[in-house]
């Protein structure tokens, strides 16, 4: 283990790249927090890198796969942990537990995702003009909250996640460019909550793209959400491989290699 205090598209004409992970411990504060870094088999002298949120369940082999996978495209890829080492919810009831202590203190889940982002920029060849975060659910709440706390970060990426912040106001801090992937349908996040957020976003003149998928409802990346629309969550394969490939073309944008 490794103690410290996400396009194939993008490379075609580079060698095959692979991917080496690894566990990672970082701080936060007194915390220890473990996360899986995977880095490019290949690497430049400097590289493109992401942080990747996970959701309310906390760290998982989705996280894992996705740093494996961003590694693979030439990325330094970090999975953060929010909750800290070891805290890792069993079921919905704990996962729902564990996400409000950091949806109600703001403050709290700035200083977890941005140990995180200092992890990532002490890492050996990592491009610190060239970092994008990116979450889905609750980690799509936590990348805009990095975003908002005015980190030096590349980008921000939503992928279903929550838009409302307790202080609006906080989006002029924002430097870097966001894309937010919304289900049309998400009955977690209302239109209400989209308006908000469009008005908070023009207001602080931020550069920003808002993507949304028709039928999608929560959870729409999640094969693993099942079909049901009704419950709020559900599979959608359309805008699954239609907000990835707004990703990629995002980090074309802001992070070309």
């Amino acid at each position: 283990m490794k103690t410290i205090g996400f396009v194939v598209s993008l490379l075609l004409a580079a060698p095959q790249i692979h991917a080496a992970g690894e566990a990672l411990e970082y701080k936060s504060g007194d915390v220890v927090l473990e996360g899986y870094l995977a880095t490019p088999e290949i690497k430049r002298l400097k590289n493109p890198a992401v942080l990747i949120v996970h959701d309310w369940m906390g760290p998982s082999e989705f996280t894992r796969n996705k740093a494996d996978q961003m590694a693979r495209m030439g990325f330094v890829a970090l999975a953060v942990d929010i909750y800290g080492k070891n805290v890792r919810p069993k079921n919905p009831k704990e996962a729902g537990a564990a996400a409000a202590t950091y949806k109600n203190d703001v403050k709290l889940m700035r200083e977890r995702i941005n140990a995180a982002l200092q992890a990532l920029q002490r890492e050996p060849g990592v491009d610190k003009s060239k970092i994008v975060v990116f979450g889905y659910c609750f980690g799509g709440t936590v990348a805009l909250e990095l975003a908002r706390s005015g980190a030096p970060i590349a980008g921000a990426v939503s992928f279903h996640g929550g838009l409302v912040t307790p202080k609006v106001s906080d989006a002029k801090s924002i430097k870097g460019k966001l894309l937010v992937l919304h289900g049309a349908i998400d009955p977690f996040v209302p239109q209400a909550e989209v308006e908000a957020f469009w008005k908070e976003m023009n207001d602080a003149k931020v550069d920003y793209q808002f993507n949304s998928y028709s039928g999608a409802v929560h959870a729409f990346t999640n094969p693993k959400a099942g079909s049901d629309i009704s419950k709020g969550t559900a599979y959608n394969a359309e805008a699954d491989r239609r907000s990835w490939q707004a990703f990629e073309t995002f980090l074309k944008d802001v992070v070309p290699q």
